[in-house]
């Protein structure tokens, strides 16, 4: 059956439930961590709680500790396990164009009115969401096949003033490393580089040593 076919809603569901996300029974991590901002270097020890919660531990710098602090939250808030009925039964969907590189776009009504998503080899390859008084758009130019599901590998994000459409911020480039440990996939390293000002900003996130609660 061809994505055409498929009612748009149970188009996106199909790409929505096969993104890799930890299960009930995940029981939490803890790892050493190694943070390089341009140049200067920052260590301790991290920890995702089995309820999700980020920890970060011996790093006394507090800019360092909140960008740690950061990254493990975003880590962790996104391998939360939920239905689609729990994160879209107050959205609609349809169909809009298809680019060249064969993905599919799908705007939103209802809940999310506004925000559009685009799907691509039953991946979600961009997403474009008003959030917390900004519009923050995504593109995924890569991804890991863990045979469970898909973890984004290469990705950008930009933010728009959601009223006048001025960008907010330089456009940051990801790049995404896993391991698996025990039965779980976890984030081993993520380099952020950030356009601004004719510079780039650099930031480095190493996590080793990591072992299963």
């Amino acid at each position: 059956m061809t994505a055409v076919k498929l009612a748009a809603q149970d188009f996106f569901r199909a790409a929505y439930e096969n993104r890799y996300t930890w299960d009930k029974s995940f029981p939490g991590y803890t790892a050493d961590v190694t943070y390089t901002h341009n140049g200067q270097v920052f260590t301790g020890q991290v920890a995702v709680t089995s309820e999700f919660k980020a920890e970060v531990h011996g790093v006394d710098n507090e800019e360092a500790q909140k960008a740690i602090h950061g990254q493990l939250w975003e880590i962790a808030i996104h391998r939360v396990r939920r239905t689609f009925e729990e994160t879209h039964s107050k959205n609609t969907f349809t169909y809009g164009e298809t680019d060249e590189t064969g993905a599919v776009e799908l705007l939103m009504g209802g809940k999310s009115e506004g925000d559009r998503y685009k799907v691509r080899n039953n991946e979600v390859c961009l997403v474009h969401r008003h959030i917390h008084g900004v519009v923050v758009t995504i593109n995924t130019f890569s991804s890991h096949d863990t045979g469970e599901g898909y973890l984004s590998h290469r990705y950008d994000s930009v933010y728009h003033d959601p009223q006048t459409g001025e960008q907010k911020g330089g456009k940051s480039l990801f790049e995404d490393t896993y391991t698996k440990v025990g039965d779980y996939w976890i984030l081993d390293r993520r380099v952020i580089q950030t356009e601004g000002n004719g510079e780039t900003d650099t930031q480095d996130f190493t996590f080793s040593n990591i072992q299963l609660a």
